[in-house]
């Protein structure tokens, strides 16, 4: 089983850069898919950018070279640099985990953070 603890959210103005991270707590954490979804206010949660237990990565087609996942199995942490923000990148914003393949569906991940928001505006 794992906790996930996300952070670096905040306010950013347009075209500005933010580096979000995931702490995991458990065991086996090398084994787990991982992922990030945002949810915008209204809408659905919407799959971000995942990394697979043998490391390839996805990406959403929004993101358009904008983002780079990463994770750091020595310490069992997640990350997602966001550069190039935009105003519809406004959410909240979820690592989550899940054990086998990477999915893009939220329903098929066991294990979520709480969440961190990120603003983008001027």
């Amino acid at each position: 089983q794992l906790q996930l603890v996300e952070s670096g959210g905040g306010l950013v103005q347009p075209g500005g850069s933010l580096r979000l991270s995931c702490a995991a707590s458990g065991r086996g954490f090398s084994r787990y898919s991982l992922a990030w979804f945002r949810q915008i206010s209204g809408k659905e949660r919407e799959f971000v950018s995942g990394i697979s237990f043998s490391g390839n990565t996805h990406y959403g087609d929004f993101v358009k070279g904008r983002f780079t996942i990463s994770r750091d199995i020595a310490k069992n942490t997640l990350a997602l640099q966001m550069n190039n923000l935009k105003r519809e990148d406004t959410a909240v914003y979820y690592c989550a985990a899940r054990d086998g393949v990477w999915a893009t569906r939220p329903s098929e991940y066991e294990y979520w953070g709480q969440g961190t928001q990120v603003t983008v505006s001027s």
